[in-house]
């Protein structure tokens, strides 16, 4: 193999090699200053949970409506991170006028706005949609 083509990866290999010694140093050194005698008892090995003691059962339900706001933000959260490449390669074709490069060919600006619409108004959908269900009541 010619060293010219293993060039290119040669940056990511010093980045995994310095982030693998890193980890090693780090762990050696919480290895050989951590405290030698740890001291147990009742209140050092009680349960404690977000600062507070457990002073009731841990098998209680909870409202399901904060996982479906959580898992709800997450993915609107996620969507809108997929929507920059999209704003610089639309910027990129609306100011200077050439077709952006996909894998099927290539695509102008007109495209690229069609797309994003459609997107965009799947995500309106979704939201109008767990509306409806009721997703957003705390009632």
């Amino acid at each position: 193999m010619c060293l010219a083509s293993i060039e290119p990866y040669a940056a990511i290999g010093a980045t995994i090699l310095f982030v693998l010694i890193v980890c090693v140093a780090q762990l050696a050194l919480a290895h050989i200053i951590h405290p030698k005698k740890i001291h147990h008892g009742p209140m050092k090995d009680s349960a404690y949970e977000s600062g507070m003691p457990i002073v009731m059962d841990t098998q209680r339900r909870f409202n399901v409506k904060f996982y479906i706001v959580a898992m709800l933000f997450l993915l609107f959260d996620v969507e809108i991170v997929f929507m920059w490449p999209w704003a610089q390669a639309f910027f990129k074709a609306a100011t200077t006028g050439q077709q952006i490069a996909v894998a099927g060919g290539e695509v102008g600006k007109g495209f690229l706005l069609g797309g994003m619409g459609i997107f965009f108004g799947l995500l309106v959908f979704g939201l109008f949609y767990e509306w409806k269900r009721g997703a957003f009541q705390w009632d």
